[in-house]
């Protein structure tokens, strides 16, 4: 059992970790203890959290992501699925829904390709000399196509396949897990989120992909999607384009569990980011479910009159 550091900015968040082994594998959970914490604050949140982790691996016997849930705190979240209504889109809804997809995806990591751009440039074939822009439109949009006909898993293949499939022309480490320490910032050069380290990458995509595993069955899809995308965000294993793939991530998860697509909105963007720093900062998933039930309410409206 050991501390771990992160530095988020000029501040210094804290971490416990516990290692075991199970199954032949070395796993490791982590605990969120505070931020900037005195010697005194650290020692008294050491040894409170660390006689927790023995027992929750005898009763747990697997890792999951940086927090841990009973069974009411499950059935909680699950009742956000029922707040939203099944609708089944037809083709002309889909390719509507691509097209808004495609524009405010790319639109909030700063493509400049505007809307009726994006509707140009899906009908024809790109120029020999397409900017970046015009190509992740096209990528993005294959993408979407491929997690609507795909009988994949996830897998860390699946990652790298819908990361090639975006970014193929545009980024040269297209289709590549980053082999950098990577920090989000925002227009005031702050910084909003830190990428776990490029040394934990491998073991961080080994338990995400073994969770889903393990508990794709416990949380209803809405739950499910919420879970895997912000813990990817969170995870942030490409040198660039995790926002993107995260999203076409969290729709696969929908469209496998036969819901309708979800597209967050340009618009709205301010309070997507604020969502996924609640999760990563203190492991609270209820605002990003607020969130992607109104954004779901939006994409309904905007595709289709069911």
């Amino acid at each position: 059992m050991y501390v771990e550091k992160r530095k988020f900015g000029k501040r210094i968040k804290y971490y416990l970790v516990y290692s075991y082994r199970e199954g032949g594998k070395v796993k490791k959970i982590r605990k969120y203890l505070g931020i900037d914490l005195s010697n005194n604050e650290l020692e008294i949140a050491k040894k409170k959290f660390g006689k927790e982790f023995p027992d929750l691996v005898k009763h747990l016997g697997s890792e999951i992501f940086s927090f841990r849930l009973t069974k009411k705190q499950i059935d909680v979240l699950n009742k956000y699925n029922d707040r939203i209504k099944v609708v089944h889109l037809s083709e002309n809804e889909w390719n509507k829904f691509t097209e808004d997809f495609v524009y405010n995806t790319n639109a909030i990591e700063g493509s400049t390709i505007s809307e009726k751009e994006v509707s140009d440039i899906l009908k024809k074939n790109l120029a020999n000399r397409a900017s970046a822009d015009e190509i992740e439109t096209k990528g993005v949009a294959k993408a979407v196509s491929f997690i609507r006909k795909t009988d994949e898993e996830i897998s860390a293949t699946l990652l790298l396949k819908l990361h090639g499939l975006c970014f193929e022309g545009s980024k040269s480490f297209s289709g590549k897990f980053r082999e950098v320490n990577v920090v989000i910032r925002n227009s005031r050069v702050e910084i909003l989120h830190a990428g776990v380290p490029k040394e934990e990458l491998k073991d961080y995509l080994d338990d995400f992909v073994d969770w889903y595993k393990e508990n794709k069955t416990k949380y209803k899809p809405l739950v499910l999607a919420a879970i895997l995308h912000n813990q990817f965000e969170h995870i942030h294993p490409f040198q660039d384009g995790n926002g993107r793939v995260g999203r076409l991530l969290l729709n696969f998860i929908l469209i496998k569990n036969k819901y309708p697509p979800i597209n967050i909105m340009l618009e709205d963007r301010q309070e997507y980011y604020w969502t996924l720093q609640e999760y990563s900062r203190n492991d609270n998933l209820k605002p990003t479910l607020d969130f992607l039930i109104k954004q779901y309410k939006k994409t309904l409206k905007e595709v289709t009159t069911k």
